[in-house]
């Protein structure tokens, strides 16, 4: 690790860094040539088929309150690059809002008003300096951002390299030196990834332990060219010297290999990071999840999510472990009921229809989104996870598939705790791009991207009390944000945010995109109780109370031949 460089000043004073060039990345996705067989059945399962017919009889009742604000982030003409999908990001401080796209950070009170104007990363990580890209102009974006609510601390992250493969990819890393982001200090970072390979889709995670003073976990895609998928690095940060500004922190880093990734390629890792509830005890291993990416024809048709434990010891970095034996494979495949990734053809996302437009929006439909979210709560440790999926395949409609799995002790458990294919009563709408978080008292809410033929793209979301009946957001839908126009191109978003204010332990906030001459970014607020509500919600009798579901656990897959890499085409 280089660094730190530290910024004892104001953010509003960086001296502005020429960007230097700026690589365009097609959409990537490992797969098979051929034709290869699916590893599951392709029926869908009674459970769902029950689900769908309550709904149809018992349609839902919408008591999720409106938002109690709304504001718009970052936009295309802000974004210093103009790159398409912006790869929206952000979070919620006691005092802040920062958001993050490619490849651009801005920050905001939570009224909504501009503390700081969007400025390049390649300013922002210009301090650095050389020899690393990310301070020489080379920042490519990929950002991730969050508050780090144990230190009172932001974190801000990217990636850089001269080229995709072929030349050492570093992941900038920002780490504030008090909790104002804008004229509080930063300490600045840059990560080496690795020597010869690019790291594709950096995802980010705050985790206390090992104590005392916890890890920031980062998870890529590894790829030696845009046609080369190599597999999975996972890499552990010293947070507590990231945090005092120590010189070169301890970094421990693992690579999956493909052999490790087998059946059907599993990548994306996502690590879990917390926000309310108890912190995980002490010793508690890191928590990976992922689901299996399918292979052609396509897409995958599956029924299980997959988990990883990272164990990290900073003091005796060979006592790290990653999964299970030499190439890092799965701990753990959790049952779910039986899904079908959202992608179709030729590894093609572009499925989403829109209104007034041929052209078809992206999904990312062969991954669990982010974050992974961890709760310790009344004694039982979950994490909480989403994804899109696609219905009736090939006609769609796409909805969003949540988990809950109760991983107490430490442990993955062989089947979800709950979970539900959410359409809001097959309304016919496509939703995509999820985030979700979960709020003091158990209650869940995931913001989501909206569209169809009849409708612009836009950003809803939908919740569930934590007494609610299982397996279902008992408290239906909002809009959010409606859409005011369609997108002829088709990467959309890439990712969304939802995350809870520290404040209160009870407000969400959700980051996505929609499109308005070129793509906008809208960041809002809401809660269960809405604007001079009920302090204690009632949670909703549905007729889905009764019909619970209890997957069967998946056995141990057979070893399958190493897969050859596939990339996707550009879009």
């Amino acid at each position: 690790m280089v660094g730190p460089a530290v910024v004892n000043g104001d953010l509003r004073d960086l001296p502005h860094v020429p960007p230097g060039p700026k690589i365009d990345r097609p959409l990537l996705k490992p797969g098979l040539h051929g034709t290869g067989a699916r590893t599951e059945s392709e029926e869908t399962p009674a459970f769902p088929q029950l689900q769908s017919l309550l709904a149809k009889v018992f349609p839902p009742v919408p008591n999720m309150p409106p938002p109690l604000l709304t504001f718009d982030g970052i936009d295309s003409a802000q974004s210093f690059c103009g790159c398409i999908p912006p790869d929206t990001i952000g979070d919620v401080g006691p005092n802040h809002y920062v958001e993050t796209t490619n490849v651009a950070i801005k920050i905001f009170d939570k009224s909504g008003n501009t503390l700081l104007a969007s400025v390049p990363f390649d300013t922002f990580f210009g301090p650095l300096g050389g020899p690393s890209p990310c301070g020489t102009g080379l920042n490519q974006g990929d950002p991730y951002s969050f508050y780090d609510h144990l230190a009172d601390r932001w974190v801000v992250s990217d990636f850089a390299f001269a080229s995709f493969g072929g030349n050492p990819s570093y992941e900038c890393v920002g780490v504030s030196q008090t909790s104002d982001p804008v004229a509080g200090g930063w300490f600045l970072y840059a990560v080496l990834v690795d020597p010869t390979e690019a790291n594709d889709y950096p995802k980010a995670a705050m985790w206390n332990n090992p104590t005392p003073g916890g890890a920031y976990h980062f998870t890529y895609n590894m790829w030696a060219d845009f046609s080369t998928f190599t597999g999975v690095k996972v890499q552990a940060l010293d947070r507590g010297a990231m945090l005092a500004g120590t010189p070169n922190p301890t970094v421990i880093s693992f690579k999956v290999p493909l052999a490790g990734l087998t059946p059907d390629i599993a990548y994306s890792f996502v690590p879990a990071g917390f926000r309310t509830g108890n912190p995980p005890p002490a010793g508690r291993d890191e928590f990976l999840l992922a689901v299996r990416s399918g292979t052609l024809p396509g897409p995958g048709t599956f029924s299980d999510v997959l988990g990883w434990l990272f164990h990290v010891d900073f003091a005796n970095p060979g006592n790290s472990t990653l999964g299970i034996g030499p190439d890092h494979s799965a701990n753990a495949f959790i049952a779910v009921n039986t899904f079908t990734e959202a992608w179709i053809g030729n590894f093609s996302f572009s499925i989403v229809p829109q209104q007034g437009t041929s052209s078809l929006l992206d999904t990312l439909g062969d991954k669990i989104m982010t974050p992974v979210v961890y709760q310790n709560r009344n004694g039982t440790e979950s994490l909480w996870a989403d994804q899109t999926t696609i219905l009736n395949y090939p006609n769609g409609p796409t909805a969003v598939s949540w988990y809950q799995f109760d991983v107490t002790g430490g442990t993955f458990p062989a089947a979800a705790a709950q979970q539900q294919e959410w359409t809001n009563g097959n309304d016919g709408l496509w939703r995509f791009m999820p985030s979700l978080a979960v709020d003091q008292n158990g209650n869940m809410a995931i913001g989501y991207a909206t569209s169809s033929s009849s409708i612009f793209p836009g950003i809803r979301y939908a919740g569930r009390l934590e007494n609610d009946p299982p397996n279902n957001l008992g408290q239906g839908e909002a809009v959010m944000t409606d859409g005011v126009g369609s997108q002829p191109a088709n990467r959309w978003g890439d990712y969304s945010m939802t995350t809870i204010d520290p404040s209160d332990g009870m407000t969400f906030w959700h980051a996505n995109e929609y499109y308005s001459s070129g793509w906008k970014t809208r960041i809002g607020k809401f809660d269960f109780q809405g604007g001079g509500g009920s302090p204690t919600p009632t949670p909703t009798a549905t007729a889905t109370a009764t019909a619970t579901s209890t997957p069967t656990p998946r056995s141990t897959p057979s070893p399958r031949p190493r897969p050859t890499p596939f990339p996707r085409p550009t879009p």
